[in-house]
């Protein structure tokens, strides 16, 4: 198959734009998204890296590409962004927007109360007292300070090359790398072919496996689809933990009245 066709990409992205026109109007409850390829999908009408940034801009609220299975979540301060931008990308409102976000997410999408966040440094040892670059020094750790102090469980930063080699990340609800393949790289090595990337922070859920087109085996029945059953068992099993959320979150007085006009009808 032809993984270039611009044809391809087209009817991924009427099948895109159709699901997401869906979901805003609350025709569907939640969307669940098969892998596209970022190179065919690009034309006049489309110049995006990818679905998050896309549904960024149909939906309310600030995307977060989280990476989750079971336990195990990574989120991402830059998600689709070249190496030699990423330090310019983050900044102390983004870092702080992120892992509010993040925060938020954990409580209503994954009923944790009190949830324990690790945030990952940007450079190598975390720059070694500026040796290495003194962006964790000067941006990250006053930033982590700032939320600590307002009452969020984060903490950090954790030097990146032994956090997950040394079982730390079981230690957190979830973990915020710097960039795509700081955290990616660990995630897939942990939990390839059952993973789900879940678009946090949106008024609308979606979700997708944590894999990639693999035009190369199309046809040939070999394809494992774990990763997509999961990322559709997770976007319903999320659905719930913010109806959930929500309930519980209501007046208790409102709810109360409501019962009392259900019984009484």
């Amino acid at each position: 198959m032809d993984s270039e066709n611009p044809k391809i990409g087209s009817y991924a992205i009427k099948s895109l734009s159709a699901s997401v026109a869906a979901l805003k109007s609350n025709k569907i409850d939640v969307l669940v998204t098969a892998p596209i390829n970022k190179s065919n999908i690009q034309s006049e009408d489309f110049n995006y890296p990818g679905h998050t940034d896309f549904l960024n801009r149909e939906l309310e609220g600030e995307s977060l590409m989280l990476m989750i299975n079971d336990s195990l979540r990574v989120g991402l301060l830059t998600d689709h962004v070249a190496v030699k931008d990423i330090s310019k990308r983050i900044t102390k409102e983004l870092i702080e927007k992120k892992i509010r976000t993040i925060k938020d997410s954990l409580i209503k999408d994954f009923g944790i109360r009190k949830p324990k966040i690790a945030v990952l440094g940007i450079n190598p040892h975390n720059g070694d007292h500026g040796v290495i670059g003194s962006e964790d020094d000067t941006l990250l750790r006053p930033a982590l300070q700032n939320l600590f102090n307002e009452g969020t469980l984060v903490y950090g930063p954790y030097a990146a090359d032994s956090f997950f080699g040394s079982g730390n990340y079981e230690n957190f609800d979830a973990i915020i790398a710097s960039y795509h393949d700081q955290g990616l790289v660990p995630f897939k090595t942990l939990s390839f072919g059952r993973g789900v990337n879940y678009t946090a922070g949106l008024n609308k859920i979606r979700t997708s496996p944590d894999h990639g087109t693999a035009f190369d085996i199309a046809g040939k029945n070999i394809a494992d689809n774990t990763s997509f059953k999961a990322a559709l068992f997770n976007a319903i099993e999320i659905f719930k933990k913010r109806e959930e959320y929500q309930l519980l979150s209501k007046n208790p007085l409102e709810i109360s009245t409501q019962k009392r006009i259900f019984n009484k009808n």
